[in-house]
């Protein structure tokens, strides 16, 4: 893909399950403790905050990543496609 993705970067004091700093998107990856209403109102009252931040998301499923993984990447990659500041040739085939 060409960017670099950190594993478990906090942000203002709330962490992200991955985040690529060069195209300020973070990728959350909800397990079954998100099936709570609370926990889920919090993330997205978190998520509210950091978008203030222009930090973009994409979420997914963990049933998802465990059964549909390369749609999952498929799809992460048309996002940076469609909303990557500027090609990285260098550094393409990173994530």
């Amino acid at each position: 893909m060409g960017y670099d993705f950190d594993r478990q970067r906090p942000i203002d004091n709330y962490i992200v399950d991955f985040y690529c700093k060069d195209l300020q998107l973070a990728i959350e990856i909800d397990g079954d403790s998100h099936g709570y209403e609370k926990v889920l109102h919090n993330d997205e009252k978190h998520q509210k905050k950091l978008e203030s931040l222009d930090v973009k998301f994409l979420r997914f499923d963990d049933l998802d990543i465990k059964t549909n993984i390369s749609n999952v990447i498929e799809e992460i990659e048309e996002w940076i496609r469609q909303n990557s500041p500027t090609p990285n040739p260098s550094r393409e085939g990173n994530m």
